[in-house]
């Protein structure tokens, strides 16, 4: 397993190099100067010079990426030009507020999507099949947006049963996870859907049938565990979608988020901020996939590592 993961980690180098080049690139190939872009609009030619000095901007761009890798070795992302703070801080601060919102997005598109999935497929093109194909399409159609402001107008405004914004208490997560989980939790609920009418046509599920195993027993412990790998490999897609994809969850109901930390550093030209979140977020989708990858040979023991 561990000889595995130093393998796998190994893999991703190559894909987070690409990361950090990209988002190198950004900040250099955005129109204008880039000193300029740093420092602000009316900010003086003297200060203009001492970014680009700070920032190396007067090298050449192999010199200027030698310096960002270093730089970014080193855990130096630079400092917020709208903060002042170090970028590290500020990541620092936001990021555990969409690892939260992820995570409960991501576990209410479980706990409802793979039970929904195998009630699909369990009576196809029955009225429970249709209903859930209906709201699968529905959920995946809907933009989140504005899931979002209804979900607000209804269980906020109207009953009062959740704050309209912020965050603090369980009350606070319920709306924005339920909003950000819409979308995954249609799509889990099509991949368990087809990944077990799969599995439930295959002959040893009718060996288990015929040796008079209950209903129960062949579906949970034979059907639903031989489906699990897609539905994992989906979920883990799923989770490093929402990291990346929270921008309007957490617009919509003023959650502070990486997503929203970016949404404002773009508008406020807070380049060094723009980069770190964007490397970020990158950085941790990569390592959900390794974690995935991982989590195949808890599932199915045939998988080998070795």
């Amino acid at each position: 397993m561990l000889s595995y993961l130093l393998r796998r980690s190994l893999i991703a180098l190559p894909s987070i190099l690409g990361v950090i080049v990209i988002v190198f690139a950004m900040v250099r190939l955005a129109p204008g100067d880039p000193a300029v872009l740093l420092a602000g609009e009316f900010a003086s030619a003297e200060t203009v010079e001492r970014i680009r000095e700070r920032f190396g901007l007067n090298e050449p761009p192999h010199v200027q990426f030698g310096i960002f890798m270093r730089d970014l070795v080193q855990g130096d992302l630079g400092n917020s030009t709208r903060t002042r703070r170090p970028v590290i801080d500020e990541l620092a601060r936001y990021f555990p507020s969409t690892l939260e919102l992820a995570s409960a997005a991501i576990l209410i598109a479980l706990l409802i999507g793979v039970p929904a999935g195998v009630i699909s497929a369990l009576r196809p093109n029955s009225v429970a099949d249709v209903t859930v194909t209906l709201i699968a399409l529905i959920g995946v159609s809907m933009p989140v947006f504005w899931f979002g402001l209804l979900a607000i107008l209804y269980f906020s405004v109207q009953l009062g049963w959740f704050p309209v914004q912020g965050r603090g208490t369980l009350a606070h997560v319920v709306l924005p996870a339920v909003t950000l989980g819409v979308s995954s939790t249609a799509i889990i609920a099509r991949m368990t859907r087809s990944s077990m009418l799969e599995i439930l046509s295959q002959d040893f599920i009718r060996t288990a049938r015929s040796k008079g195993l209950r209903e129960r027993v062949v579906t949970n412990k034979h059907a639903l565990r031989n489906a699990l790998i897609p539905i994992v490999t989906v979920g883990g897609l799923e989770f490093g979608t929402l990291m990346a994809g929270a921008v309007l969850t957490e617009t919509v109901f003023n959650w502070p988020g990486i997503g929203r930390l970016l949404v404002d550093s773009i508008l406020a030209r807070d380049y060094p901020v723009v980069q770190g979140a964007v490397l970020l977020i990158s950085v941790s989708f990569i390592v959900i996939n390794i974690l995935v990858d991982l989590l195949y040979a808890l599932i199915d023991p045939r998988i080998r590592y070795d």
